[in-house]
């Protein structure tokens, strides 16, 4: 990485706007920054800029700035939608970044840049300025004292009369515009700041959103809009946090926040540039006087936020911490803005598959050259499979850029195979995957495992309808593995082997199993098979984990975890597809006994499923082992899949890239055979 010629930070800017002049000046009002570059689509404009600025490089191009050594730190200042691609061309570049807010179009955007920037050891803040005066952080610290009681309502409000200027960027929809965007993004970080604060935490994310807003004619986009917001309380849902934002680029509004607690409330005049007027907190204690809190920042508001990227930086940080937005906080700020867009009915030009052709990297997708993720040839299949399979449950076409971005990142960490069903998502998952696999064109790079024939319709006519239309979604004429999602011990093993040769013989499929299936009925498929000389079952997919359930998932589900299980695998060498190797999340530790009550049923499920005292005491094994070998208890949870003496592969369900790229890190971790024993409380 280069390095100015002093202990400055030498900054280039990337745009020539309003908030470039800004944050322009602050460099050049900080002690810790110097400005060296500036980019824009002219050299007019650029020189303009740079003479008013006292820049001494200036650049017709952003990449000139990019490939300038005297640049440490580059600030973003561009459209929305030119967020991700140029933080991921300074990533690579080895600048650190701080991008203008929102930092991305959407959540999944946002965390493919943050990805990049963790590969390349680069700093990346969102430019939530507020954020970085002691004012903001005074209010965090007199709510976790309970200045005010328990937080009960929070009240935030940021908007402005921009008038009918049509051709402002703001005002449209491909570029990422409207009042959400712009200032909404504003009062939903304060509000997820103010109840994570309540609660002791950094940030809090919301239970329930409901949100509202009129779309203009002309924009596309929010002109004004509010939403309803709940966010968990500090004893249950009767202590439940209520919030409403309001926002917009029409309508003049008294921008401020307001927290009401049990025992008072606090009013922040002007939480948005505090330092530049109006400094100051108001404490309100029940049956008392209104106290006045003025905090004095000691520098200039954008000053403030270029000392604190600059001290990050000296400090090799790769994230800000609280109350700044750190990475987590970015994305789960994108995430409360996706919902707010979705519940108001708003969607980009450009989350449509054709518009992500185009990745935001600008560049094909491929595998990266330092991608660990090993691959397993099985009989019948001449491409070799990546020891972890990407499950596809949460994928739809309601949200294709989630779909998009984590598929991506999961072909360049080196995986090649989709875990697909005829039942996810009432068809809209096979719909997503077959959208991605076109805009990609890759699927002779790519394994497609298929389940049909769920109960009750494990019959071989349903089987042959669910097929048909499961090639029809994914937009492919076979799918290289096809496993039956259920057994139907009320028809002879035979006529499934029958029906599954049948595709396998008319192409459409290539190796065939069973997901669910007992060991007993796996062998009577095989040897049914083997009399009528034909391929039988070449896979199977049940559950395989180190944890071991205290009740199915899933009606008619089967766990292969048992000794008798996985001697017969040992035996056959069977090659086993495993669902759940993570046991829901237990080993990552977000499965707590006292969750079993949960208002998420996908969390109440799996606390159900998976809590119970030998599991937890497996956990705590699985975290000393890993303690010993540098690793946590997720990746020896999935070493201890990866590590069983036959062949196997776990299906993984990332919500987000962090989840995928921390559950592969322990395939490439074996476990010695006493190792195996340990955990699974055999010795």
């Amino acid at each position: 990485m280069s390095t100015a010629s002093s202990s400055r930070i030498g900054w280039g800017i990337l745009g020539t706007g309003r908030i470039a002049k800004k944050l322009a000046n602050a460099v050049n009002a900080s002690t810790t920054g110097k400005l060296v570059a500036v980019g824009s689509r002219s050299k007019e404009s650029a020189d303009k800029f740079g003479d008013e600025l006292k820049i001494p490089n200036r650049y017709a191009t952003y990449d000139g700035v990019l490939a300038d050594p005297a640049v440490q730190a580059v600030y973003i200042s561009l459209p929305n939608h030119l967020h991700a691609y140029w933080t991921i061309r300074c990533a690579e570049a080895g600048k650190h970044v701080l991008c203008e807010k929102p930092v991305a179009m959407n959540h999944p955007e946002a965390m493919t840049m943050i990805e990049h920037c963790r590969r390349h050891g680069v700093f990346l803040m969102e430019a939530f300025m507020y954020r970085c005066h002691p004012q903001t952080a005074k209010v965090q610290q007199l709510l976790r004292d309970k200045s005010i009681g328990e937080v009960r309502i929070i009240q935030s409000t940021f908007s402005y009369n921009g008038g009918d200027r049509w051709q402002d960027i703001r005002m449209n929809n491909a570029m990422g515009g409207g009042g959400i965007m712009d200032v909404g993004c504003y009062t939903a970080s304060y509000t997820r700041l103010i109840a994570g604060a309540a609660l002791g935490k950094d940030f809090s994310d919301p239970t329930a959103l409901q949100g509202s807003a009129v779309i203009g004619d002309t924009s596309k986009v929010d002109e004004w809009a509010t939403a309803s917001v709940r966010f968990p309380g500090p004893s249950g849902p009767t202590t439940d946090i209520l919030a409403t934002l309001t926002c917009g680029m029409r309508v003049n509004a008294d921008n401020c926040v307001r927290i009401f607690g049990s025992t008072g409330s606090i009013t922040i005049p002007n939480p948005w540039f505090p330092g530049e007027k109006d400094n100051k907190v108001i404490l309100h204690k029940a049956g008392g006087e209104p106290e006045t809190i003025t905090i004095d920042g000691g520098a200039g508001l954008y000053t403030i936020e270029v000392d604190t990227v600059a001290a990050a930086i000296h400090n090799k940080q790769v994230q800000a911490a609280s109350p700044c937005m750190s990475w987590t906080d970015t994305i789960s700020n994108m995430q409360l803005l996706d919902q707010w867009r979705k519940s108001v009915g708003l969607a980009w030009e450009t989350e449509t598959a054709e518009a992500m052709k185009t990745r935001v990297t600008g560049r094909p997708l491929a595998k990266l050259p330092d991608a660990s993720l090993p691959r397993l040839k099985i009989p019948g299949l001449d491409k070799p499979i990546s020891r972890v399979v990407m499950g596809s449950m949460i994928f739809g076409m309601q949200d294709l850029p989630l779909t998009f971005h984590l598929l991506d990142n999961f072909v360049e960490i080196g995986g090649n195979c989709i875990d697909t069903a005829f039942v996810y998502g009432g068809g809209e998952s096979e719909k997503a995957v077959g959208a991605w696999l076109k805009a990609r064109g890759n699927r002779k790079e790519m394994v497609i495992l298929s389940k049909g024939g769920h109960t009750p319709n494990c019959n071989p006519e349903a089987i042959r309808r669910e097929l048909a239309t499961s090639l029809e979604r994914l937009g492919v004429d076979h799918v290289d593995l096809y496993i039956l999602h259920r057994d139907n011990l009320d028809l002879p093993v035979g006529e499934l082997v029958d029906v599954l040769y049948e595709a396998h013989k008319a192409g459409k499929v290539g190796v065939f199993g069973g997901s669910n299936w007992t060991t007993a009925r796996l062998e009577a498929a095989n040897e049914y098979a083997k009399k009528k000389g034909i391929p039988g079952f070449g896979a199977s997919s049940p559950n395989l984990s180190l944890a071991k359930w205290n009740a199915p998932s899933w009606a008619g589900c089967i766990s292969a975890s048992d000794a008798e299980s996985l001697a017969w695998y040992k035996r056959t060498q069977m090659p086993l597809f495993s669902w759940s190797s993570q046991a829901g999340g237990l080993f990552a530790g977000r499965l707590r006994p006292e969750e079993k009550f949960h208002p998420d049923w996908f969390v109440r499920g799996n606390v159900n499923t998976w809590v119970n005292d030998d599991n937890m005491k497996r956990f705590e094994r699985a975290k000393e082992l890993g303690k010993k070998k540098g690793v946590s208890a997720t990746q020896i949870a999935m070493a201890y899949v990866i590590s069983q003496p036959f062949p196997t592969f776990a299906l993984i369900g990332p919500r987000t890239i962090e989840e995928a790229r921390t559950s592969i890190m322990g395939v490439n971790l074996k476990l010695t055979a006493d190792e195996l024993k340990w955990l699974n409380l055999e010795a």
